[in-house]
């Protein structure tokens, strides 16, 4: 840069950018109206000592204008140069800031109590009894993780997630009468890494990280197939003859960080396709988060879920169905299959290579990739998906044993009681199959399926000797789902599920706009402090989603403000699966 010609001197810009107090009140009753304020000033509040000089709903009101004007991330010395030279007087006399000089020590000294408030806050949220900022040595890490207490740090666990859900909310509120109306409850979870702003260590190495609540994120660079089961998967050769690494073989992504584990609303039933003008569906709402929560990578998947889902139920949202990734198909049910039932779901899940065909029996009845079936059901049926991805069979072959499944599931008899509980009925009493061990079924419609149910020394099944069986909760809970596996109406609700969720990953890290998996947006260590400040983040971007939408939506008589984004031309899904595994949908 070249030096400014001679006598002329450079000055800073002082005074320019004053924030209206219409804007700052706004920012203020937000606070009031969402809850936020009125739950977490109890936990500030003190009786002795100076008076604070700045109040909560001042800090806040900072931290919320803050994420306005900088697509949702929080920097407290933003936050402080807005609270001290951007305000009215009025305002900073309502939120108790005394006037200071506009140089260094008057930055710093407002710069400080802005600091004080802000960890004072995290005190009270943080599940994490580590301390932040500085390496520990592993040992002590460890001692001081086992004589916390973890009553107390649970009740700080509650506290965050109350307050990124009174966040979240806040940034649907605008909303919140659409979705009522147009979202059926249904729900897409997945877990997506975020970077913290400290560097990891070697899990093996004598000291922790700056960030000791964080963990390391490795994608391996094969991109192994994802439906291969891990026992089955041969790694490749990890180095070449001249002692190098091949490319293929290292790692392609790599992070210290978090799992955001991310609740996104999205009604199935809508294809987001646009009116014949052109424009947006007035009652098809873009996906929006709802619920998030943090923890280390990999850590725990089930029982986060479950309580980024009870945090959504807590607010009032309908339950509708509930698709995830194998990872959450594959915890234990008492940790999340069994609980997001208990909350009203229905799961919609997908299966690796070895939790095809037979998953469990009950009474005689043959769970077959997540529903119950007549034990008399044909093995190609059975085996039907697993042909297909051995490619013994074409995907035309396969829809058509899909879809004559149908004859021989079991039909409900009636919902599920409060414990879960429910009655199937036989497919045979049911007039949908006919059975020689159910007389009555014979002739009566002769083009029904013929079972050739296989004698047993034994004699007939429960299934078989009754006209319904008691299926407990617990049978089958970890591979059950509520939609027939492959059927049309399943890819239909897996899939735009499943898409709405990564859709919405990488409109969040949109380097030009919230970038939540940059640790420079969030520049304060700790769980709670990184979930505090991501909140902020995903509220700013449901919020630039909504307003997106609405530009899209003509007034009457007029083109509407933006275009729908169109969608790029595309290979269909079935491209990256099995040949014929997926429909048109």
């Amino acid at each position: 840069m070249s030096p400014p010609p001679s006598g002329q001197r450079i000055t800073a810009s002082r005074g320019h950018h004053q924030l209206v107090d219409g804007d700052v009140e706004r920012a203020a009753d937000r606070l009031h109206h969402s809850g936020l304020l009125g739950f977490l000033q109890p936990l500030v509040t003190r009786h002795t000592g100076r008076p604070r000089l700045i109040t909560l709903e001042g800090l806040l009101t900072g931290m919320q204008l803050c994420a306005d004007r900088h697509d949702g991330a929080v920097l407290l010395d933003r936050a402080t140069d807005l609270l001290q030279y951007r305000i009215s007087p009025a305002m900073r006399e309502r939120f108790g800031i005394p006037e200071r000089p506009e140089n260094d020590r008057g930055f710093e000294a407002s710069y400080a109590c802005v600091r004080r408030l802000f960890h004072t806050l995290l005190k009270a949220l943080d599940p994490s009894p580590l301390p932040k900022n500085r390496q520990l040595d592993r040992t002590d890490a460890a001692r001081i993780s086992q004589t916390a207490d973890l009553t107390c740090l649970g009740e700080h666990a509650a506290r965050l997630r109350h307050t990124v859900g009174l966040l979240i909310e806040d940034s649907l509120a605008p909303a919140r009468h659409l979705l009522d109306r147009h979202w059926d409850g249904s729900i897409a979870l997945d877990a997506t890494p975020v970077r913290t702003f400290a560097r990891g260590t070697r899990t093996t190495g004598p000291l922790t990280s700056t960030d000791p609540d964080a963990g390391w994120y490795v994608r391996d660079g094969d991109h192994r197939d994802p439906d291969e089961p891990p026992a089955t998967h041969q790694p490749r050769a990890q180095k070449r003859k001249n002692g190098k690494t091949p490319r293929s073989a290292r790692r392609t992504k790599y992070l210290f960080g978090y799992d955001a584990t991310l609740a996104i609303a999205r009604n199935p039933c809508h294809d987001g396709t646009p009116t014949p003008q052109g424009h947006a569906q007035p009652g098809q709402l873009p996906a929006l988060v709802v619920g998030f929560t943090l923890d280390k990578p990999g850590h725990r998947p089930g029982p986060n879920a479950i309580h980024v889902l009870a945090d959504v139920r807590r607010r009032g949202h309908a339950p509708g169905f509930l698709a995830g990734d194998r990872a959450y198909n594959n915890a234990a049910p008492e940790t999340f299959q069994l609980p997001a039932r208990a909350l009203g779901y229905r799961l919609v899940l997908d299966y690796r290579t070895d939790q095809l065909g037979i998953q469990a029996g009950h009474s005689g009845a043959l769970m077959v990739e997540g529903t119950w079936y007549c034990p008399a059901i044909p093995r190609p049926l059975i085996d039907a998906t697993a042909d297909l991805h051995a490619q013994w069979i074409d995907g035309a072959t396969w829809a058509r044993r899909i879809a004559a499944r149908a004859p021989f599931r079991l039909m409900a008899k009636q919902h599920p009681d409060a414990e879960g509980h429910q009655r199937l009925m036989c497919p045979a009493s049911a007039g949908k199959l006919q059975c020689p061990l159910k007389p009555s079924s014979l002739g009566t419609r002769p083009h029904l399926p013929l079972a050739d149910p296989e004698p047993t020394p034994a004699g007939p099944q429960t299934v078989c000797r009754q006209h319904s069986i008691t299926v407990e909760p617990q049978a089958g809970a970890q591979h059950r789902q509520d939609l027939d596996y492959g059927s049309p109406t399943w890819q239909q609700t897996y899939f735009r599920l499943r898409n709405s969720v990564e859709g919405f990953n990488g409109f969040a890290k949109d380097p030009a706009h919230e970038a939540i998996e940059q640790a420079g947006r969030r520049r304060i260590r700790g769980i709670a402090a990184q979930t505090f400040l991501l909140a902020y983040q995903l509220a700013h971007a449901n919020q630039r989603k909504l307003t997106r939408w609405l530009d899209t939506l003509p007034a009457p008589g007029q083109r509407p403000r933006r275009r729908p984004t169109r969608r790029r031309p595309t290979k269909p899904l079935g491209t990256w699966t099995p040949t014929g595994h997926l429909t048109t949908v």
